[in-house]
């Protein structure tokens, strides 16, 4: 008996690709010399090349295989080729930042492509099972990359700290499965769509399963109250490794909560909407609140992340196929975002400086005043300023929720908007305003200064542009 037919192959490829060429890497790297290690990047990046052509090829339309675990759909091609562009760019910025320290080394690029491994199987995850498989991949990749830097006492603590609650999550996300599967008899989500409908609110085991599947979900996310790992790891990591944390595993939480709530469980919107309420009220909350008084940028970056999954999960809670759209819009666009805010981090740092207190960037107006200003774009952008894509990712989710007449919800999102509007123009405040702390040169290779300024101006452009971002998430996404 074939269980893998060759359509079933054909469908992931990618991901076969992908697993063949890391594993090439691991064992070339363990052959190589310090001095020839810039060949574990290279090939790291041509992986990721040749897996966005595989991806790029895949059929349209839906198409499942491997017994229904498995599915390739609008979704996860969009998906599966931003996780290769956001991993690409990762691996850009982070070469010279990897040098300086010292940390140059094949494990760096093997575990994020096992990563983004475990991205790419959430995205085409059918069955509860197989999300599940996904999630652990992706997780036990980052604990590891957390803790890269072995003489960071910082980084280790962080990673214990990451790793003891990721477990605790990882048994929510267990237990709440089992209770479905309880409750349902079934792992597959489209069967899952079958089992429950509009009045599903009034069954027991399902509310049992739904909050202990929500509470996993909002930890991965990191929504409150399951934030408390996020401002330590933030803070913790090698900054190239906080970079990759905060963009690419966002793409595959949006495919974990897509794929339950919406594919799964969508005809139990009625219960599982005052959750996901309570959920995106106090992130925002405490997002926005917090960081107002945070002095390392790094850890105003994590408050900055729980307050834009709020926005993203404002997205989700609308119910509607604009509300899922809304919300992939606003995860594309905080992943680039994100990226770049990272990368002038890093721009700024040098061998035993990190450069992630808000004052380092003191007068960088008067130092690099064209890297200012993509700051400056980065920033607004994020506090969602016109005509940026951030205001526009804002926007939409608004829009969503607004449509299905919750009206207060959206004031209660403007609101907190606003008030985290002022952590981002303190940045601004800060490096146009003040004096400069330092004298320093700003040293990067071109193609770091070229790809961080491009990454800056696409914060612009795509907010222009953004009915072009927005029609090709509709077609993945009808």
């Amino acid at each position: 008996m074939n269980i893998f037919a060759t359509p079933d192959l054909l469908l992931a490829l990618p991901e076969v690709v992908l697993l063949a060429a890391t594993c090439f890497i691991l064992l070339l790297d363990a052959c190589l010399s310090d001095a020839r290690r810039q060949v574990s990047y290279l090939l790291s990046l041509l992986t990721l090349l040749v897996t966005a052509v595989f991806t790029a090829a895949l059929p349209d339309g839906s198409h499942i295989g491997f017994s229904g675990l498995f599915v390739v759909d609008g979704v996860a091609k969009l998906l599966k080729l931003v996780t290769c562009g956001a991993v690409a760019a990762v691996f850009l910025y982070s070469k010279d930042y990897l040098i300086q320290r010292g940390l140059l080394k094949g494990e760096y690029f093997v575990l994020v492509l096992f990563a983004t491994l475990g991205i790419f199987v959430m995205a085409s995850a059918r069955s509860l099972l197989t999300l599940y498989m996904g999630i652990e991949l992706l997780a036990l990749s980052q604990y590891t990359l957390v803790a890269f830097d072995r003489d960071s006492p910082v980084a280790a603590e962080s990673a214990m700290k990451y790793f003891v609650l990721g477990a605790i999550a990882s048994g929510l996300l267990l237990y709440g499965i089992s209770i479905l599967y309880g409750v349902s008899g079934t792992f597959d989500l489209a069967q899952l769509t079958l089992q429950f409908h509009s009045g599903a609110a009034h069954q027991v085991g399902l509310l049992f399963g739904l909050a202990f599947l929500l509470a996993g979900i909002a930890f991965k996310f990191g929504a409150v109250p399951f934030h408390m790992w996020v401002p330590d790891v933030y803070e913790g990591a090698p900054t190239s490794v906080t970079m990759f944390l905060s963009a690419a595993p966002k793409l595959a939480y949006f495919a974990l909560a897509f794929r339950v709530l919406a594919e799964g469980l969508g005809g139990a919107l009625d219960a599982w909407q005052p959750m996901l309420i309570l959920l995106v009220v106090l992130s925002l909350a405490v997002g926005n609140v917090v960081a107002v008084a945070q002095t390392n940028l790094k850890r105003m970056l994590a408050y900055s992340t729980i307050s834009n999954v709020g926005f993203i999960l404002l997205g989700f809670l609308a119910g509607t196929p604009f509300g899922y759209r809304a919300a992939l819009f606003y995860t594309i666009s905080y992943v680039l975002m994100a990226m770049g805010s990272f990368a002038m981090i890093i721009l700024l740092a040098r061998r035993g400086f990190e450069a992630d207190r808000i004052d380092d960037f003191k007068g960088l107006a008067h130092r690099s005043p064209w890297f200012a200003w993509m700051m400056l774009f980065l920033m607004m952008s994020t506090a969602g300023v016109p005509p940026f894509v951030g205001f526009f990712a804002k926007l939409y989710v608004v829009q969503a929720v607004l449509d299905i007449g919750l009206t207060w919800l959206a004031v209660v999102a403007v609101l907190f908007s606003v008030i985290g509007a002022f952590y981002y123009l303190r940045v601004i405040k800060v490096m146009f305003f003040d004096a400069p702390s330092e004298s320093a040169l700003l040293v990067a290779s071109p193609a770091f200064k070229f790809l961080l300024s491009a990454n800056a101006l696409a914060a612009l452009v795509l907010g222009v542009l953004n009915s072009n971002l927005a029609e090709t998430i509709a077609k993945a996404l009808p």
